[in-house]
């Protein structure tokens, strides 16, 4: 139904030029495109599909083939700006194609076999470009290949990460050369060890001390698709209700407050719907990959509270390897709910032949900077799946299966979820 899309495609896209910094786009025979339906969706760049195919229950459908044609673009279009983005605590740039679309790039800080040190806070913790582009396979499905016949098995199959892929940008000629933002092109240097260096104005890490350096000039990042313009398609922000202090010393309501669950199921949005199963969902993501940094989420402000936690901004995970936060949990455990669909798919990730780790390892292994995740990091996932269902276990043991698993196939609100 139109009610459930984003965007009306004959009525509702139109071309932003102000975030492309372009008076009009065009397609590839030059002519000028028209969001009245005269031109072909089939001529629309990658990335605008990607936002036409947006819907109130996932980012893209499962078989959409313009997200791995969009992969593809964010690893080879050609980089024709880049500026800062504004806002957060560490470097992010905002990357411009020759398509016109956008991706927001985090560089590399950490290699792959660094933990977190144990006396970092969460807060100041690195965030790692490849903990976006290993959330965005976690999230969505990878095809397995048996021996004898071919089996398409879903990883999460929640699709609310926006695509991410993992490339090596060249420092000099696409980011100095092309940036118009001088802040950001003032702090590019040559190290001792003749490398091209940079560092960026931000809230941490941006110093000459934690200056980002290639080898000599080439360094490796994460780039994620930019979602419609804000002006096209307004989101709105939501404070977690099991949002973490920030704080070094204060705990926050729901550390101390066991019952803490019952007073967020009497507040709206959480009384009715379907959003406590999302927080839910949201919640198995964050533990599997260890983020503990989830103090707020967005959702298509166009769809009301009947829609789904679009999970951003995930560099924070895949942190420890050595260390469960079992406080991630707590969500879970206080409230005791989970949809049926989640919990069948958990407990198929838990068996030796469609063992969450492998299936991952497979999946990370098509991107262009792979291996992403260090294997330690892979097997934490399984250990801490055991920990999920352990978890959902003790909870039926106590109040009852019914009560605890919400049977979501047959529900109205989510038949596209689950027969999509």
């Amino acid at each position: 139904a139109d009610g459930d899309l984003l965007f009306n495609v004959n009525s509702d896209i139109r071309f932003n030029p102000r975030a492309a910094e372009q008076p009009e786009w065009q397609n590839e025979d030059n002519e000028e495109f028209l969001p009245t339906g005269e031109t072909s969706i089939d001529s629309y760049p990658n990335w605008l599909k990607f936002h036409i195919g947006i819907n109130r229950y996932e980012l893209y459908s499962r078989h959409n083939p313009a997200i791995e044609a969009l992969l593809q673009d964010l690893v080879s279009q050609k980089i024709t700006s880049v500026a800062m983005k504004s806002g957060g605590t560490q470097l992010k740039l905002i990357m411009t194609f020759q398509n016109y679309g956008q991706a927001l790039f985090k560089p590399m800080k950490q290699t792959r076999e660094q933990e977190t040190p144990p006396d970092f806070f969460y807060f100041s913790d690195y965030e790692r470009h490849n903990a976006e582009i290993a959330a965005f396979h976690l999230d969505r499905q990878v095809k397995w290949i048996c021996v004898k016949r071919k089996v398409e098995i879903l990883i999460l199959d929640f699709r609310r990460v926006p695509p991410v892929a993992g490339r090596l940008v060249n420092m000099t000629r696409e980011i100095r050369d092309v940036t118009r933002d001088k802040k950001l092109w003032r702090t590019f240097f040559i190290s001792p060890a003749n490398n091209i260096c940079f560092y960026g104005e931000c809230s941490y890490y941006c110093s000459t001390e934690h200056a980002l350096c290639g080898k000599p000039d080439q360094i490796e990042g994460s780039l994620a698709a930019f979602l419609p313009d804000l002006s096209l398609a307004k989101r709105k922000t939501w404070r977690n209700p099991w949002r973490r202090s920030y704080h070094k010393r204060k705990k926050a309501e729901w550390e101390v407050d066991p019952d803490y669950c019952e007073e967020v199921k009497q507040t709206p949005p959480y009384d009715s719907g379907t959003r406590i199963l999302d927080i839910m969902d949201m919640t198995v993501f964050d533990f599997l990959m260890g983020n503990m940094d989830r103090h707020h989420y967005e959702t298509f402000e166009k769809f009301g509270n009947e829609t789904f936690i679009i999970h951003l901004d995930n560099g924070r995970g895949f942190g420890k390897y050595s260390h469960d936060e079992l406080s991630i949990l707590v969500p879970l455990n206080q409230c005791c709910r989970i949809r049926k669909s989640t919990y069948l798919r958990l407990q198929l990730l838990a068996k030796e032949e469609y063992k969450l780790s492998l299936l991952m390892k497979e999946s990370l292994l098509k991107d262009k900077i792979a291996p992403i995740l260090y294997q330690p990091h892979l097997e934490a996932m399984d250990r801490r799946l055991r920990i999920v269902l352990k978890a959902v276990s003790d909870c039926i043991e106590k109040d009852g299966y019914d009560n605890v698993v919400e049977n979501d196939f047959n529900a109205d609100v989510n038949t596209v979820t689950t027969e999509r």
